[in-house]
Parts: structure tokens; sequence; C-alpha cells
């Protein structure tokens, strides 16, 4: 933890006297892999083109991607005891990741439990977050640590599930929406990313992964199915130049479609 400069890593209450934050959503996922990040950033983007105030908490702290996609990855963001300012995009999305507090982006955190879990739990009650309409929390994989202390000590308006075609990934997703029905935190519903691949010439769907199972869990675990999300190289591209913003600007027929099936959730 020395590596944090003018943060003070200490347990607080799951408040936050200097924000105004009206909804928190989880996004969440059984494995990685699926594009769960990706889904996220593309949440955030929608929301900000709403005309709503936007900011993303990178929960994923062994595997931060938050910071590359928006071309934010050298930003440091700032603490001086008395909270952290966040980094901006282009657009005005606030971010905090763990990535703006290493002084070496590449190192790796080796923490235990609970330094991350309080880590997370700082990233809420003392970022200045300002005035928000969505706070959307991009966790980690799975059903561990991080995703349980979010859904016990932070107010959580509801969860997303990120998965994609295959059996196996929907088999674990299946423990993902358990949990979060246990704990009492309301599942928005499942996007399915990577559905196919659509020939831009000739606008054939390939199911490169196979036949989809995704609906099947949503009816079995009586959530919402919200959308499907193709394969897309031109997405890839733009995430990997740190430009994930500008491809809801440049693809209006995928974006009409992502907004209107996914914000009426939120």
């Amino acid at each position: 933890m020395e590596v944090l400069k003018g943060v003070n890593l200490a347990l607080k209450e799951k408040t936050n006297e200097k924000s105004e934050v009206k909804k928190v959503i989880a996004v969440m996922s059984g494995k990685g892999g699926v594009g769960k990040s990706t889904v996220t950033s593309l949440l955030a983007v929608s929301l900000m083109r709403q005309g709503y105030k936007v900011g993303i908490m990178d929960a994923d702290l062994t595997g931060p991607s938050i910071p590359k996609m928006f071309g934010k990855n050298d930003e440091h963001a700032v603490g001086d005891g008395k909270g952290i300012e966040p980094v901006k995009t282009d657009m005005g999305i606030k971010l905090m990741s763990i990535n703006f507090l290493l002084e070496d982006k590449e190192a790796p955190v080796i923490w235990r439990g609970p330094a991350v879990t309080g880590t997370v739990k700082q990233f809420f009650t003392e970022v200045n977050w300002g005035e928000l309409d969505y706070l959307l929390v991009d966790l980690p994989p799975g059903t561990g640590d991080v995703p349980l202390t979010m859904m016990q000590s932070i107010p959580l308006d509801g969860i997303l599930i990120v998965t994609s075609p295959q059996d196996l990934v929907n088999h674990v997703v299946i423990k993902s929406i358990n949990m979060a029905h246990k704990l009492h935190v309301p599942v928005k519903g499942l996007i399915e990313n990577m559905s196919y691949f659509e020939c831009k010439n000739c606008g054939e769907r390939t199911y490169i992964f196979g036949e989809s199972k995704s609906r099947e869990v949503a009816e079995k675990t009586n959530i919402n199915f919200i959308t499907e999300m193709p394969i897309d190289p031109g997405m890839v591209k733009l995430v990997n130049e740190g430009k994930v913003e500008h491809y809801l600007r440049d693809n209006t027929k995928f974006s009409e479609k992502f907004e209107s099936d996914v914000l009426k959730f939120l």
C-alpha cells in the first residue's frame, strides 16, 4: 500500500458526504474475457449522450482496464487527505482506478483481501465524485471478495450481468446471479457480448461461439435478457487506442439499438 500517495486507506462508512450519487449500478460477469469493461464503458458513454452525469469506479484492482479504454492510463489522481479527485475523460466521465494511484502502471497489485476490499470501499467513500446521476462500478469477474464487499457495503441500485454465448460462461453466470439474489441486490438483466459476427458486405451473421443459451439462462433465473452485442473488430481497435468514446458516435446503427435496449433498464 506504500505505492499510494496522499491516500489514507483506513476503512470508512458506506457514505460519501462530499458527493451526491443518485444511482449506483454494478456491472458483473461470471468469468473474465467476456467484455464486461467494454460494456461498462459503452454504458457510460450512452448515458452521457443522453445528458446524464456519469462516473465509473474501476473495482477490478488486479486487472484494471478502464483507464486504457478511455486513453487515460498515464493520468494520476490526486489525494490531499480530504479526498481523491477523479480523472475526467474527454466527454467528462469521471473515472477512478487503481492505475491512477500507482507510480508504476505495470506493477502488480499483490494485496490480500482486506487491503483490496478496503481500497474499493474508499473508491466509493473518499473520491470526490460530486453530483452524479449514475456511478457505474466495473467489478472483477466471479463471486469473490470485491463483489461480495460491494453488495454488502455499498448501496447498490442494481447489477447488470455480462456474458457470452459459451455454455461454460453461462454456467458460472448463474452463480453470479444467485449470489446477487441471496444478498438481495436487484439484477437489472443480462447482456450477451460477442453473440455473432456480421459481415459488413452481405450482412450475414456467423455465430462463432455456437448457439446462445443466454436467453434460457435469463428465463431460468427470472431476470431480463436485455440485448446481444456483436463481435466488431472496429470496437476492438478503438478500445485498444483508448478511443472507446468514439464508437457510439461513429456507429449509429449499433448505438441506437444499444441505447434503446439497455438504458430503459437503468
